[in-house]
């Protein structure tokens, strides 16, 4: 049977979709609209073999409407025109609600090609559904964007890639004519990175490669078969992540030498330039932030400088920036602080904003004491007077505690005269 196992198992009905719970499941964000048939344009997000096309096919055929696909690694502006064309066409003839057309890994599709679509989506001639590995921010222009609902994806937890295994021995044909046994499972499941589709692949690998149709399934069958099937490196797979954790943590941990070799990993394995860059933006304010705040203007000019440049010659940007980074003193003060702040809004919820640091832009703001009793800092010596920022109940609240790097130390002085012990620095 040609047809992969992922394929032959694709479930067709909300009942049969495996994870994603929180946009699918009894009280998901798009439960309710798929029932309903109300489907905006969206944009589904997540990493490979999540149940992004599958997704799409249900929410085209519980819905009852016309279906159109284009893959953006083999379509054109023209494919785009004319797909539209048939939409328009078919949305008129045989149904009252607009056709859907699923692009698949629209971040590939060029801005003139995502400038084509925006009539369509505009008028409602089609709601779009697109599906991307990358960060819809990045990758799709602000136009296309603005017009969709973006939904997040996440990876499959072990209870789900397990819960998928069941589903295909239990309903491929093929598999249920054989006697499986799964004695261990960890190496399956680690292997396949959250990813359902290369489970699946590796699952099915196993299962053919082996001559009885009695089948038992261990860590030490599933590692020798799958090493001799394993590329230097997958951008789509686990060991793009590991990589990236390596490369990640050896800046963090001021290794020059290892952030170069890591990076070499990444390009000869022909990583996206622009993946690398973001994950280096992140990083300057991440692990480096006020210990060096030029580090963040650094990462942010080498990643605006390589989308200009490209491979072959951004490697040696790449190559700067996180020799730079890995050499910078380190804090992850502001990364805390916003951790921390968040976690206390979920703990206490929408405090009130005091009334003497809320907008009064109208007469009644005014009189209903909006702003009274500010007290304007530049009015006072130094550009600074003491007063009440934070709402009541978390006053005193220290949520940024610099680091003892040395601009943080001159920070933390600043702010020890500033507020004479109010907070905790």
């Amino acid at each position: 049977m040609n047809e992969p196992l992922a394929e032959r198992i694709r479930p067709k009905t909300l009942d049969e979709y495996i994870s994603q719970n929180h946009l699918v499941g009894e009280h998901g964000s798009l439960t309710n609209q798929i029932k309903n048939g109300i489907i905006p344009s969206l944009i589904l997000w997540g990493p490979p073999g999540t149940g992004k096309t599958t997704l799409a096919n249900i929410i085209a055929n519980q819905s009852q409407r016309p279906f159109y696909t284009l893959s953006a690694v083999s379509s054109g502006v023209k494919d785009v025109r004319e797909v539209i064309d048939k939409a328009k066409q078919s949305g008129g003839l045989f149904t009252s609600k607009n056709p859907i057309l699923f692009i698949d890994e629209i971040h590939r599709f060029s801005k003139s090609q995502q400038d084509s679509l925006l009539g369509a989506v505009e008028k409602g001639w089609v709601t779009l559904i697109g599906a991307t590995t990358e960060n819809p921010s990045f990758e799709v222009i602000p136009a296309l964007l603005s017009r969709c609902q973006v939904y997040v994806l996440n990876p499959f937890e072990k209870e789900d890639l397990e819960a998928l295994i069941s589903r295909a021995m239990n309903t491929d044909a093929a598999l249920k004519s054989k006697k499986i046994i799964l004695k261990e499972t960890e190496a399956l499941l680690r292997l396949s990175g959250g990813d359902g589709r290369k489970l699946l692949n590796i699952f099915e690998l196993i299962i053919n490669s082996e001559p009885s149709d009695e089948v038992t399934i261990t860590n030490e069958l599933v590692l020798n078969k799958i090493q001799k099937n394993t590329v230097l490196y997958d951008k789509t797979g686990e060991q793009h992540y590991d990589i990236v954790s390596a490369f990640i943590k050896s800046i963090r941990g001021s290794d020059p030498n290892a952030a170069v070799y890591w990076l070499a990993r990444m390009i000869e394995g022909g990583e996206d330039v622009k993946f690398i860059a973001r994950r280096l933006v992140i990083l300057a304010s991440e692990d480096i932030g006020n210990a060096n705040p030029t580090a963040l203007v650094m990462a942010t000019s080498a990643f605006q400088a390589v989308n200009t440049i490209g491979y072959p010659e951004a490697r040696i940007i790449l190559s700067q920036c996180a020799t730079y980074l890995a050499s910078s003193a380190k804090s992850n003060a502001s990364y805390v602080a916003i951790k921390e702040a968040q976690q206390k809004v979920k703990e206490t919820g929408d405090l009130s904003v005091p009334l003497t640091i809320r907008n009064a832009p109208t007469k009644l703001m005014k009189d209903l004491g909006y702003g009274k009793g500010y007290d304007y800092a530049h009015d006072h010596k130094n550009n600074f007077v003491d007063f009440e920022f934070l709402p009541k109940e978390i006053s005193g609240t220290t949520f940024y505690r610099p680091g003892e790097n040395p601009r943080e130390k001159a920070i933390k002085d600043f702010l020890k005269k500033r507020w004479k012990g109010k907070y905790e620095y």
